[in-house]
């Protein structure tokens, strides 16, 4: 058997496995492979969508389920040893592995990331690779996991047999925290994107520590009461029997949803006090539930400081780490447990800090990395200007609103508008553009409107009604507003975030909504509030940020009427969108030109021959969002977050009679760094394919020899290439559209372009199929027709043959045969394509 014939694929299964298992691993329990461990940046084009392509590691090993720490990169005989190492390290920085090995058969080079061996990279025979005990052995060493410890560390995670397993980046999350844990970490950070599933990481963590008795009674702390009950029926569902609710409410604690009258009368009945059942082991509580200003409020205060040893906080951002919150005095009653904290937006200002609570993130694992691996929709924004906005607005000398209000002489801007003056009009055309939105793309898509306050929101709310009577007509739950301070609305929330619920269709509200609510189905985000809170703003953006393959939901949209999304040049923010749409003027159309039917693709504003004004319309320099040292924080639901008593409050002046409009266009683009491209695409364009290809001969040599010319358009593509955008702006300039080859050679190498048709006509003038007859004739003939209409990537596809026209020439296989086989058939293809892409004469 020569060794150098031999597949990657065989590398595995005759060396590299065989050598595994006389190593002593288990083939059924400890070698996992060709693990794929992502799932694919979803890409999105137009209102199209797909998944780019999944990370795989050859072979991840691990001690136990859900502990790997080995990976293995495999490459064919025709590699050195080493050439798949550093591949293999990429995947262990991803899946944090120690121990990362490559092979080509021959044998394995080891890479130690401990530096617990003699040198970090060592060549070994196939016979030499190490055992399971080995390697854990030194794996226990390197994270300082005495024998003692390791039974905690080595306890199962929870398995319900339906096969659903942490995704890597939660797994992460889970055995570092552990580790921590019988370290001896007393607080532990970890933060984790909206929609990553913090939840089920924090019940992986307790349940291990649980059942391992390493902590034996549990609070977890929320801050809404839906978190509560949402945690409760799902993620922590397998704790039944051991947890509780805790409420400060009459009955004290629910046991598994259901209400226990435990409340007993004292002194005679005259006085009721709360009175908690402690024979519980798990319990999860609202933290304003268990606080208050009176001691006979102050729930938490009727366990001894050392009852409970794990403390897990939920939402930590939200007030744990302020010295005089609520939170702060639970944590600090109990401050002889551990403490974790979880959240997507640690907060860090010069008077609230979670980092110097709870230390350094143990485990960070980011938004950006989140759409990077698809397991987050990414998401396209538009942003509508209003000149009022950009310009502000002075009442003339004594003015009075429309309730007889003398205004007060100034200049009002962005940062009054609806909160010390409302414009009806901007409201309305606020409302027609999300209404215009709407039934343009998908009346019926689950939409949340941020408004300034209540009072913001329910005017948005009766505009909407106004705007869209057959909707309502059709149901009044089409929209509804949902604060803190009206019951009708909240008994609503939970039907909003119910996939299988229609109804509500649009959520106006202010703050009720910003965190903590699930709304898989969320497809616009509409910010028509002024956030000045990077922690806000992740939290706003993370409402939409989940996918629900279910309910075809794979990206969002953010409509943006108060510059809000500006907050994305901040070096604090970490997921920028893969779309920035601005309207140019009223009469614009609010849906990106890319998903109007009929419309030109891809973010075309540059698309009328205007490449210069698409850079000016770019921002680089962005606007700051300043914050003043002494700002208030307010709250206009029940129990705000405002701590300081301000000033009496102004009047707010409701003006029915001034004009606003859209103003401005700005468009950018997502590169493939994550970062948002401040040059004309054109440029950009050219600099991505002049990195790819030196000069025009080594375009022309790789378009030459590729059997498909579509993998090298993909390839581009991925560097954040918008071919659809390109071939949209020169079609319009030209009258027809070019070819992608002739996009590249133009803008990349100033070619004079030819459209498709131009290269299909050349191809029939040349006659080039003179020596085929009767069928093969005809299909050669269609593809150039083909060809002509959409371009080379259909041609190339082996199924063009059962679409019309050439089902009507015969049968696939029969029009295959008339080439004398599919050998014959690939090789007229291939002719075809040389006589394209021929020079002219």
């Amino acid at each position: 058997m020569d060794i150098k014939t031999l597949s990657e694929r065989d590398i595995c299964t005759k060396f590299i496995t065989p050598a595994l298992v006389r190593a002593g691993w288990d083939i059924q329990t400890q070698i996992r492979e060709e693990v794929t461990f992502t799932a694919g940046r979803i890409i999105v084009r137009g209102r199209l969508h797909t998944r780019g392509k999944k990370r795989r590691a050859d072979y991840l090993l691990s001690f136990q389920k859900n502990q790997p720490i080995a990976v293995i990169e495999a490459k064919d005989n025709k590699h050195s040893l080493g050439d798949g190492m550093q591949q293999a390290l990429a995947y262990s920085d991803a899946l944090d592995v120690p121990f990362v090995f490559s092979s080509n058969g021959d044998g394995f080079l080891f890479h130690d990331r401990t530096g617990l061996g003699g040198q970090t990279e060592t060549m070994m025979t196939l016979a030499e690779f190490p055992s399971p005990d080995e390697l854990w052995e030194r794996y226990c060493q390197y994270k300082g996991i005495q024998p003692a410890a390791r039974p905690v560390v080595e306890q199962p995670y929870f398995d319900d047999g339906s096969g659903r397993s942490p995704r890597y980046y939660q797994r992460i999350a889970i055995n570092r925290s552990v580790e921590a844990v019988v370290r001896g970490q007393d607080r532990i950070l970890l933060v984790m994107a909206t929609g990553t599933g913090k939840t089920f990481t924090a019940f992986q963590i307790i349940w291990r520590l649980w059942k391992s008795r390493q902590k034996k009674r549990i609070l977890f702390l929320a801050d809404r009461n839906i978190l509560v009950d949402q945690t409760m029926n799902n993620d922590f569902k397998p704790f039944k029997g051991a947890m509780a609710k805790l409420s400060a409410k009459a009955g004290g604690v629910e046991k598994d949803g259901q209400k226990l009258d435990i409340t007993l009368a004292v002194k005679r009945g005259k006085d009721r006090v709360n009175k908690v059942d402690a024979s519980y082991e798990i319990y999860l509580g609202l933290y304003q539930a268990l606080s208050g200003k009176e001691d006979i409020q102050n729930i938490y205060k009727q366990f001894s400081p050392d009852f409970f040893d794990l403390v897990v906080i939920d939402e930590c951002h939200r007030g744990s780490a302020a010295e005089d919150s609520a939170w702060r005095k639970i944590l600090d009653y109990f401050r002889a447990a551990t403490h974790i904290g979880l959240t997507a937006t640690p907060k860090e200002t010069k008077e609230v800090s979670n980092i110097d609570y709870f230390g350094a993130p143990l485990y960070t694992y980011s938004l950006k990395q989140g759409i990077e691996d698809g397991f987050l929709a990414p998401y396209k924004v538009v942003r509508v200007d209003i000149d009022k906005d950009l310009q502000g607005w002075r009442p003339s000398k004594g003015q009075r609103d429309k309730h007889g209000q003398e205004i007060e002489d100034r200049i009002y801007n962005q940062k009054d508008f609806d909160k010390q003056l409302v414009l009806e009009k901007r409201t309305q055309l606020v409302a027609a553009k999300l209404t215009e939105l709407l039934e343009s793309t998908d009346p019926y898509q689950k939409t949340i409107v941020f408004c300034e306050d209540i009072d913001h929101a329910e005017r948005m709310r009766q505009a909407l009604v106004n705007l869209n009577p057959k909707r309502v007509a059709e149901n009044r739950k089409y929209i509804m507003r949902i604060t803190g301070d009206e019951q009708e609305g909240k008994a609503e929330l939970d039907n909003f975030i119910d996939p299988e619920s229609r109804y509500p269709v649009i959520a106006t509200t202010s703050k009720l909504m910003t965190t903590g609510v699930d709304a898989q189905t969320c497809k616009l985000i509409v910010l028509d509030q002024r956030i000045q809170s990077m922690t806000e703003f992740k939290q706003i953006i993370g409402r939409g940020t989940r996918i629900n393959d279910d309910y075809h939901k794979h990206w969002f949209t953010i409509l943006d009427f108060k510059k809000a999304t500006e907050l994305f040049a901040d070096p604090d923010f970490d997921g920028e969108p893969v779309q920035v749409y601005q309207p140019y003027s009223d009469d614009a159309p609010i849906v990106p030109e890319d998903e109007q039917t009929g419309g030109l693709d891809e973010e075309q504003a540059d698309a009328q021959d205007t490449t210069d004004v698409l850079a000016e319309g770019v921002e680089t320099d962005w606007a700051e969002y300043d914050v003043d040292d002494n700002a208030t924080w307010e709250s206009d639901d029940v129990g705000g977050l405002s701590t300081t008593e301000g000033p009496e409050p102004r009047r707010k002046y409701v003006v029915d009679d001034v004009e606003v409009s859209i103003v401005a266009e700005r468009v950018q683009y997502l590169g493939p760094d994550g970062k948002l491209i401040t040059e004309s695409l054109r440029d950009y364009t050219r600099k991505q394919v002049k990195a790819q290809y030196a000069s025009l001969d080594d375009f022309l040599r790789s378009w030459q020899d590729a059997e498909r010319k579509q993998v090298i358009l993909d390839e581009l593509a991925e560097e954040g290439i918008f071919w659809d955008a390109l071939v949209a702006e020169l079609g319009q300039k030209w009258g027809e559209e070019p070819d992608p080859f002739d996009v590249i050679c133009h803008i990349a190498f100033d070619r004079p372009p030819l459209s498709r048709r131009e290269r299909a006509e050349q191809v029939r003038k040349r006659d080039i199929f003179n020596r085929y007859e009767g069928q093969a004739r005809q299909v050669l003939e269609s593809l150039v027709d083909k060809y002509a209409d959409s371009g080379i990537a259909p041609i190339e596809d082996p199924k063009v043959l059962t679409l019309t026209p050439f089902s009507e020439l015969g049968a696939p296989m029969e029009l295959i045969n008339a080439f004398g086989g599919k050998p014959g058939y690939q090789r007229a293809l291939y002719e075809l394509e040389d006589a394209l892409y021929q020079t002219p004469a």
